[in-house]
């Protein structure tokens, strides 16, 4: 997105037992062992994610039209608590009620819970373990990538009376895309009930966030 720059992040280096650098995200050529699955080693690598995050609340608040509510209580907007204790939350509330909100939720693993619209919650990193091997700077890209595309009204939700899998969501990026399906058991039940009745009339998907005057125009 135009007007935005990561910030510049000196990433540490981290060792391995026999004093290897460890080159995450390119630590299995093959399947990973079994055992690293349970193995959760240097979760400080994704402090970088605060940083992003601190950087696309800046960059937002000043570039759109939205209300800025600060505070731990707003971390519940996320559809389950954190796993771990909540250090900072965030909520941006665009001006115009047909977009959808999006609120930052910094925890002390350290990462950062993203809750887009009403149902949508996305945690950055995914895992954490050994196995899966997730590098800092690729999860920025897709914290980065989901945001816009909400920012940019890319983003959709739906409720499905009668599918197995009835809660519905989908990003359009500027190359791809992604959606998904979720339980109904997965919301809770006010949730769901009220996020259905806006749904409704949102079957387009939420529209792009206003820019302030001040901001000129830009593509994603």
């Amino acid at each position: 997105m135009k007007g935005y720059v990561r910030p510049t992040i000196d990433t540490p280096v981290f060792r391995d037992a026999d004093g290897a650098v460890i080159e995450y995200g390119r630590r299995w050529p093959g399947s990973p062992p079994e055992d690293a699955y349970s193995v959760d080693t240097h979760p400080e690598r994704f402090a970088p994610l605060h940083a992003v995050g601190d950087a696309l609340i800046a960059h937002l608040s000043e570039t759109f039209e939205v209300d800025v509510e600060e505070g731990v209580e707003v971390a519940s907007d996320l559809n389950r608590p954190s796993s771990f204790a909540v250090l900072r939350a965030v909520r941006l509330q665009p001006a115009d009620p047909q977009c959808a909100s999006v609120t930052f939720v910094f925890d002390a693993y350290p990462g950062l819970s993203v809750h887009s619209g009403l149902l949508h919650d996305a945690h950055y990193p995914h895992c954490g373990c050994d196995a899966c091997d997730e590098e800092w700077r690729s999860v920025a890209d897709e914290l980065e990538e989901q945001v816009f595309a909400v920012v940019t009204g890319n983003f959709r939700e739906a409720i499905v009376p009668g599918a197995e899998l009835p809660v519905e969501h989908a990003f359009t990026f500027p190359e791809g895309s992604r959606s998904g399906q979720s339980r109904v058991e997965d919301f809770p039940v006010q949730r769901l009930s009220s996020a259905a009745e806006v749904l409704r009339t949102a079957a387009d998907g939420w529209a792009p966030w206003p820019r302030t005057q001040a901001s000129p125009g830009d593509g994603a």
